[in-house]
């Protein structure tokens, strides 16, 4: 017995000082970190998707590869934290279909054995896919979704790195105020939005701020998403002639609304949009001649690559890739995923509990992120109140940054051309 007895207690010592051996063996042995990237890859919004995907593998490029930029998880190769293990991305493919989007979630948790998700262009789905996640405890980053309902859900493993709605449509009131005091009539003002959780939260956004900073809303219209008129709406648009015109649209609305006005004569004074559509190329290529002068809000602007070269340096990556400069989209898309991997390689884990305690402690600074953000940090709810959203006018073909006065390289041209 006694003999036993001391076997026993050695066996316990021993395995007690290979612990740490053991931990280190286990990292050493994770040899790829593997991501789900759910997005819209086919369907109306399959150009979404494609250029998502270009961002995503942007991103991907420079996490495997050492690179000489300021930019979390760029130094070295792969995964420090995990013994140099390589990033392996898992694409998905919702549809813009929030059904297919819970199964595509769950496919890429039971299948591909992902250890995190990031999503997902389309609000509404968004919310299945965020749920899926939090039933397997698998954290999720909402790399561009902007309905300010999503973080409010009490999730755990829902987190948000750039700028929702109410924060977006905050700078847009701040941008009317300031030309209020130069001088500019901006009183009425027409909502135009779609049906989905995107559209009826950006709409319940600009109501209260209207209503707080005193302007009038005179047409609030909700249409139907991917609707294949907008007439009867763009009449009671024409018959409000509102200051200024405020849709908060998809790509394919966006184009169907732009040529609906100019079949029925309508002529908008101003059009700020709440982003989406209104940010993407596709839209400018089919009616960008018909609203020069157009602003959007934005969380990225590529103005900021005079300041802050490595911006310039990783857009000239992903148009090598896509043929396209960085927009609103594709830039919180590959930072959604930097911030994900670098809470990865904090945690030294792909366990789901350990990325999400990460995550909670992440306090990255801005100038080492490709957006204008004062810095990525995220609050009890996982949203960072520390990105600083950004307006930009289509004006001679590009987009330039016109609001704030500090990340300003124009001036607006108010009221449009």
């Amino acid at each position: 017995m006694t003999i036993s007895r001391r076997n026993v207690l050695l066996g316990g010592a021993a395995s007690a000082a290979l612990l740490p051996l053991a931990t280190t063996v286990a990292r050493a042995q994770v040899k790829e970190v593997v991501i789900g990237v759910i997005y819209p890859l086919s369907g109306a919004s399959a150009q979404i998707g494609v250029d998502a995907q270009k961002a995503f593998e942007t991103a991907a490029d420079i996490i495997n590869k050492d690179n000489d930029f300021a930019l979390p998880m760029a130094k070295g190769d792969g995964f420090s934290g995990l013994g140099g293990a390589k990033l392996r991305l898992v694409f998905a493919d919702h549809q813009a279909d929030p059904q297919k989007g819970r199964a595509e979630a769950e496919r890429l948790i039971t299948q591909e054995k992902v250890c995190a998700i990031v999503g997902s262009y389309q609000s509404s789905v968004a919310v299945t896919v965020s749920q899926i996640c939090e039933r397997y405890q698998i954290p999720y980053i909402s790399a561009d979704n902007s309905s300010p309902s999503l973080h409010r859900r009490g999730l755990k493993f829902y987190f948000r790195a750039a700028p929702h709605d109410e924060m977006f449509s905050t700078a847009m009131f701040d941008f009317f105020d300031a030309l209020k005091k130069k001088g500019q009539k901006i009183e009425t003002l027409a909502l135009f939005h779609e049906d989905t959780i995107f559209g009826t939260d950006s709409a319940n956004a600009q109501l209260k701020l209207a209503a707080d900073r005193g302007y009038k809303i005179v047409a609030d219209i909700k249409y139907r998403a991917n609707s294949p008129s907008l007439t009867a709406e763009v009449q009671q648009l024409k018959a409000a002639d509102a200051d200024v015109l405020m849709p908060s649209s998809y790509t394919t609305d966006g184009i169907l609304l732009i040529k609906t006005m100019g079949e029925l004569g309508y002529k908008a004074k101003n059009i700020v949009a709440q982003d989406a559509g209104f940010s993407e190329k596709a839209l400018y290529d089919a009616v960008g001649d018909k609203i020069p002068g157009v602003i959007s809000r934005g969380s990225f602007s590529l103005d900021l690559a005079a300041k802050r070269p490595m911006v310039g340096k990783i857009n000239d990556m992903y148009k090598e890739k896509s043929g396209k400069d960085f927009n609103d989209y594709s830039s919180r898309q590959f930072m959604g995923l930097v911030v994900m991997a670098d809470a990865i390689n904090r945690a030294k884990s792909t366990d789901g509990e350990k990325i999400r305690e990460a995550l909670v402690a992440t306090d990255m600074p801005g100038d080492v992120t490709i957006m204008p953000w004062e810095k990525v940090k995220f609050d009890e709810m996982g949203q960072n109140n520390f990105a600083n959203p950004v307006l930009l006018q289509y004006n001679g073909g590009k987009f330039e940054t016109i609001y704030p006065p500090q990340g300003a390289v124009a001036e607006a041209i108010w009221p449009m051309k």
